[in-house]
């Protein structure tokens, strides 16, 4: 026990703004209190502040310095957000910021695009250890809206917490980055990791790796064999799958799929505005009016309204079905509700006008559009260019492209290459060259349109060379190669004088896609024997001699006999064997007389006559009398004779089972 003496119990004074008293844990040297311990420490009793300045009472210096403290963590995060150097700033702040404080920031720039900072934050979090299971969720959400999965992916790695829903919530939101940015494949490795590493994927796993199927080429496939596994894991298809198979099956003009999905959801739950939009996307496929206009009559008798986004498919639906009338009434009555604030639903419209032929009516919406002075990013320039040059249009399209480059200083790939092509078609280097540059500048990496675009036009102004160095840099990039293309760039090269490059073309060609054409190896053997680069074509011969015709392997076979490396004679002679192929005697001939002439291959000579004895080769008359002639080369003239006679014993035998046959 502990005595200490009090003249009287501490009264509860109320504060004077009515708050209760405040109390401080210091005694008075004036109380005395016998007290208990706890833990071997005094309980002491509170004292009052009072208004002689006896000591300040803890719950009063509590609530101070909570407010001074909170008063500085609000300073700190308003210094972060309006911070031009994190590197410099976030030091200053280190200890005085948590982590749900971090988050505010980190929301802050993600709401601000302001991509570069919510790296460096989130880098700055990671290593300070001040985050939480919001600050991973923030990041990656962020990375999925600024395309940056593999920024997102990294986080997987930094988790060292192995607990299953931890890492479940933060593995799905991934999946989901990934997935919706293209990288279907990187997505479904992180799957299998997760699995290995022991956490047991639930429906918004699969929700997030459908989302990606969407973009894939054989995207509805892939969502089938998911489904499946989803279903054999126990798990059930809700809402969001359905909408997600839906969708998917529209953007791989799968109708009768979609309305599948879509009537079996009915059965589960009722289908929301999403599910409508969806399904009616399938019908835009073929431009099915019928069943589009019947799917919005039910929606409504469900009491859902058509939205921006319905009434802008529709309008697609309208397009492609060829309904102009109505999707010109369409578009007045997105206009009316202030749904045609941006340009989609005009180039909805002048993109299927366009390619009607109707290019005069998709001029005039695009005036429309201009006269609005409705927000564009460049893409109804991109639909009016294209439609003039595939019209040869090319004074039309030139002047817009030039007008599309003064009233637009950010471009994505799609316009560039629009306006790459326009300048291709109409012959115009200087702006072909200024496009590369501008490309360049904006980081711009070309994709395979690119390529294409200026692999044709360098053809066709014969820059065989910068053809070539294109085509060479698009294969190199990853880039598979059309054939048709490289055929025709392979045909112009040998015509021009360069056979090398026909050949490398060739050989990148079969690198990116192995079921080529199989008349294309003969065409290239053939360009390569008349230009005498008859190595190269024992290659293409060897690998592919069943694809090419008799006649144009007889012309190989002669040419590599008088002019071919002396040391792959008797190759070429057994790959023609090997191949199955008739050696007429005229070759032997001709190899032989080329061993002759060079003494010092006697032994390849030889080792060409033992062949021929053993495979029931026999040397004509001719070959024969030379060789006898010349036998002084050999040294022993016995054993040439020896040879000659056992090849001519073979050959009656051979004839005479022939004649018994």
């Amino acid at each position: 026990m502990l005595s200490l003496s009090i003249s009287s119990p501490p009264p509860a004074i109320a504060g004077g703004n009515g708050e209760p008293a405040a109390y401080d844990f210091h005694p008075s040297p004036s109380i005395s209190l016998s007290c208990c311990r706890r833990n071997g420490y005094p309980l002491l009793l509170a004292v009052p502040k009072t208004s002689e300045g006896t000591p300040t009472s803890s719950y009063s210096f509590r609530n101070s310095s909570r407010r001074s403290a909170i008063s500085e963590r609000k300073a700190a995060i308003e210094q972060v957000k309006e911070s031009t150097n994190l590197e410099a700033t976030l030091p200053r702040v280190e200890g005085l910021l948590r982590a749900e404080d971090l988050n505010v920031i980190l929301r802050y720039f993600g709401e601000s695009r302001r991509w570069i900072e919510v790296s460096q934050l989130f880098d700055w979090m990671q290593k300070n250890k001040v985050l939480n299971l919001t600050s991973y969720s923030t990041f990656i959400k962020y990375m999925r809206i600024s395309r940056n999965p593999v920024k997102a992916l990294q986080v997987y790695d930094s988790i060292t917490d192995k607990s299953t829903r931890v890492h479940l919530s933060i593995c799905n939101s991934l999946l989901g980055c990934m997935a919706q940015n293209g990288r279907f494949a990187s997505s479904v490795k992180l799957f299998s990791k997760m699995k290995d590493d022991g956490l047991s994927p639930d429906v918004v796993t699969y929700s997030a790796l459908l989302s990606g199927c969407c973009k894939e080429e054989d995207g509805y496939s892939k969502a089938v064999q998911l489904v499946q596994e989803l279903e054999n894991s126990g798990l059930q298809k809700d809402a969001v799958i359905y909408g997600s198979l839906i969708a998917i099956c529209a953007s791989n003009n799968l109708c009768e799929q979609a309305e599948e999905y879509f009537n079996q959801m009915k059965e589960l739950c009722a289908p929301n505005i999403f599910h409508y939009s969806s399904l009616l996307n399938a019908y835009s496929a073929n431009g099915d009016y019928a069943k589009a206009e019947k799917l919005v009559v039910d929606m409504k008798s469900t009491g859902i309204e058509p939205n921006k986004v319905v009434l802008t498919t529709l309008l697609k639906v309208y397009a492609r079905g060829g309904l102009f009338e109505k999707s010109h009434n369409l578009l007045t009555e997105l206009q009316a509700l202030g749904y045609a604030e941006d340009e989609m639903p005009y180039c909805l419209l002048m993109d299927n006008l366009a390619k009607a032929g109707k290019i005069e009516e998709a001029r005039e919406v695009f005036e429309k559009l201009k006269e609005n002075k409705v927000k564009s990013d460049g893409y109804a320039y991109s639909i009016m260019i294209s439609a003039f040059c595939r019209a040869r249009m090319l004074q039309e399209s030139m002047q817009l492209a030039k007008s599309c480059e003064v009233n637009y200083e950010k471009f994505d790939l799609v316009m560039q290459n629009t306006l790459l092509r326009a300048y291709c078609i109409a012959g115009d280097m200087d702006s072909v060259m200024k496009m590369l540059k501008k490309m360049d500048e904006l980081k711009l990496s070309p994709n395979w349109n690119t390529f294409h675009i200026l692999i044709k036009y360098f053809c066709r102004e014969k820059l065989f060379h910068l053809a070539y160095r294109t085509l060479e840099d698009m294969h190199n990039k990853g880039h598979k190669l059309n054939e048709e293309l490289c055929l025709s760039l392979i045909s112009q090269l040998a015509k021009a004088g360069f056979p090398s490059e026909s050949f490398s073309v060739y050989n990148m060609l079969r690198f990116s896609n192995r079921n080529v054409n199989k008349s294309i190896h003969e065409t290239v053997l053939n360009i390569l024997v008349g230009a005498g680069l008859l190595k190269d074509a024992y290659v293409i011969m060897k690998d592919n001699m069943e694809l090419i015709s008799k006649s144009s392997l007889n012309k190989f076979a002669t040419s590599f006999m008088k002019l071919g490396n002396i040391n792959l004679i008797n190759d070429v002679i057994k790959a023609f064997y090997r191949g199955g192929r008739t050696i007429d005697s005229e070759i032997f001939q001709m190899a032989i007389s080329r061993f002759i002439e060079k003494p010092k291959k006697k032994d390849l000579l030889l080792h060409l006559l033992k062949w021929m004895e053993s495979h029931g080769y026999v040397v004509d008359s001719t070959s024969r009398n030379l060789l006898l002639k010349n036998s002084h080369i050999f040294g022993q003239k016995k054993l040439l004779a020896e040879m000659l006679s056992k090849q001519h014993v073979n050959s009656r035998i051979l004839r005479g089972l022939q004649v018994e046959v």
